[in-house]
This record gives structure tokens, sequence and C-alpha cells, in this order.
């Protein structure tokens, strides 16, 4: 597969999955919320510091989610989206949670108010939860297409687990195949309402 062709792939596999998300019951998109934020509850009991992100509009999860975690003891970094002068996207800031601080930015994304850590600062991570579209066995991440995960994912220490949160439908683990490209950087995890925590071998543990 070309690469015109791998991302013409890529954006219509990432339409209809987002047009699925928006049509889900907000009492359904609520309870899997709740069932996520259990999970990562768990997750995180014995990590420092956890790289995560504010859920909004359709995708799973919810505020609660940052807030076990922090509540659980856990140092929370959520990013900060800036863009060069041109547009093009850059790696991500990282700035603390805070609760009833998140203020509104680009994109419609909330994100923690100043100050702001460097890119660099996902390295003081011992977890880090990463929003996805889709993911399969293999790990292969899609995202929304902008970039701006796989500029950072690169100053993640070795070994530190990468967990793609998704929608149980949204984790393909049959012979669906994500198309990738060479920058993609592929997950070790997912985390599903219904399943949990998901090693990208198909198996759940």
């Amino acid at each position: 597969m070309t690469d015109d062709a791998v991302v013409a792939a890529k954006s219509a596999l990432r339409a209809r999955l987002l047009a699925d998300r928006r049509a889900v019951p907000p009492d359904v998109h609520d309870a899997e919320a709740a069932a996520l934020a259990e999970h990562l509850e768990r997750l995180a009991r014995d990590v420092t510091t956890v790289c995560a992100y504010v859920p909004v509009g359709s995708e799973p999860g919810s505020t609660a989610m940052l807030a076990r975690l922090a509540y659980g003891g856990a140092r929370v970094l959520l990013p900060v989206v800036r863009t060069s002068v041109d547009g093009t996207p850059m790696a991500l800031l990282w700035g603390e949670y805070r609760p009833d601080t998140l203020t509104t930015a680009r994109f419609g994304l909330l994100e923690p108010p100043q100050p702001w850590l460097a890119a660099d600062a996902l390295a003081q991570a011992d977890l880090i939860v990463v929003p996805a579209v889709a993911v399969d066995r293999r790990g292969t991440r899609l995202g929304r297409g902008a970039g701006f995960y796989d500029r950072s994912l690169r100053f993640r220490r070795p070994g530190v687990p990468l967990v793609a949160v998704v929608r149980d439908v949204e984790l393909l683990l049959d012979d669906v195949v994500l198309p990738a490209e060479p920058h993609d950087v592929p997950m070790t995890h997912a985390l599903t309402p219904g399943l949990g925590l998901v090693e990208l071998d198909g198996r759940a543990r």
C-alpha cells in the first residue's frame, strides 16, 4: 500500500468510527466512562506519575478518570497542544492536573493552566494513557491524524506502558489490521470499558 493509500484508508476508517462514537447514547457513554475510571484507578495504584489526557465530546471516558488518578495519589500530567508558526504540530507540552482549573483551548480541547513543562517531561511518566480512535492487536493506534502523540512518545522511557483508551468495539482483536505508517508508535496495551486492560496480543487480564 502506498503512503497516499495508507493516509486515505486511515481517514475513511477514522470518519466511520468517529461517526459511530457520536451515535452512542449519553447513558451508554456515561456508564462506559465510569467503568474506564475504575479500571484506570486500579491500573495506576502503584504509579507515581501518569501522563493522561482530558476526554472531550464523544471520546471514551471523562474527567472522572483524572480525579480518580489524583485522589489515588498519582501526579497527573496533561497535554498542551501547540503548533509552529506555519501550523505544523509540535511535540506536546505538559501541565499538572489540578481539579477545576482546566481551560478551553484550541481544537475544542481542555488543558491545564500554566506553568507548563517541556515535551521531555513525558519521560517522568511511569504510565502513559493515550487517546485513540481504534487500536489493533499489533498495537497499531489510529489517532485523530494530527500527529501530536507520534512526535511526543519518543520521549517515553523504555518499558513504560503505552495504554490506548477505546470502546470495546474499537479494539480490533480479530484479523482486522489497521493501516500503519513508519512514524506510528505502537501501543503496548488497550483499556476498554468491558475488557479492562488488554495486552495487545489479544489477551485480557
